[in-house]
């Protein structure tokens, strides 16, 4: 992973708002989403992308919740992906870099929600593991790094459910994901990122991380059984009837974080994820 330094902090939105209308990009209807200051953000960060990208901007996309109707104000992330017609040019790394820090100055509550890549047209198709690596927002960092197997699912939610805000639909720039790509997808973030934590769980010791794999495992678990990705919001009422409902409690609790009290809950938490790898080892067929 490449972390990006930052230039001297320059007035990166007041710049793009005296030069962007005289670029030859046409600015989506708006409002983007029903949330004001969501929009606003989201108008801040296409008016830079096109501004710094220039011939290179290809389309910009809304993808999750916000795009599938199930954002909650409290917790979910802005997931969005830029598109470009070749890889960013290193020289630009740092003027997007410095756009995404700006954005937080001048948005600070939304802009810790915001999280997405910069990827090429040709990787964008279909997802290739040396793919990259790509230049990141997440968790209020810039970097540059590959993709891992949950760009496989990624993918498939942006074809089917990914919002336009400039560019053509999402899903004649993707190929098709089928139901085996998405449970293979499933395995494999669950080998390469949630197995380990069973020998250290040091992760999971943060209440909002136990709430973050509680839903996740119910979304994996929804996946693997349908071949489909639903909502974390649906996922999670569709796994209270497995095990008879043994995962009810916790899951009805993280629902509503964090809206009401939170009890730590690590021992449950570990053995839903026990669980859940559990049964995406199982042959198929059982």
């Amino acid at each position: 992973m490449i972390t990006t330094s930052l230039p001297e902090a320059p007035q990166i939105i007041e710049m793009l708002h005296t030069t962007y209308d005289k670029r030859p990009f046409p600015m989506p209807p708006s409002p983007f989403t029903p949330y004001p200051d969501v929009n606003a953000l989201l108008h801040d960060l296409l008016r830079g992308a096109q501004t710094i990208l220039g011939e290179n901007f290809a389309g910009m996309y809304l993808y999750g919740s916000l795009s599938s109707g199930d954002f909650n104000p409290d917790s979910s992330d802005i997931d969005f992906v830029v598109v470009t017609a070749v890889p960013v040019p290193a020289d630009q790394l740092p003027q997007l870099a410095a756009l995404h820090q700006e954005l937080t100055a001048v948005h600070p509550h939304w802009a810790t929600h915001l999280e997405g890549s910069y990827i090429p047209l040709a990787d964008l198709r279909c997802y290739r593991p040396d793919g990259g690596p790509y230049p990141h927002w997440h968790e209020r960092r810039f970097y540059v790094a590959g993709h891992g197997s949950d760009w496989i699912i990624q993918r498939y939610v942006l074809r089917e459910m990914g919002a336009s805000l400039a560019g053509p639909p999402p899903d004649s720039l993707i190929d098709l994901v089928s139901p085996d790509d998405l449970r293979r997808a499933v395995r494999g973030v669950l080998a390469e990122w949630w197995a380990p934590m069973l020998d250290n769980s040091t992760w999971l010791q943060d209440r909002l991380y136990q709430v973050f794999c509680v839903l996740t495992m119910c979304r994996a678990l929804h996946t693997l059984a349908t071949g489909t990705v639903a909502s974390k919001p649906v996922a999670a009422r569709w796994a209270m009837g497995l095990e008879n409902g043994r995962f009810t409690a916790a899951i009805t609790t993280a629902l509503v974080w964090p809206r009401e009290p939170q009890p730590d809950d690590l021992p449950t938490t570990l053995d839903l994820l026990r669980y859940t790898i559990a049964r995406a080892n199982k042959p198929t067929n059982e």
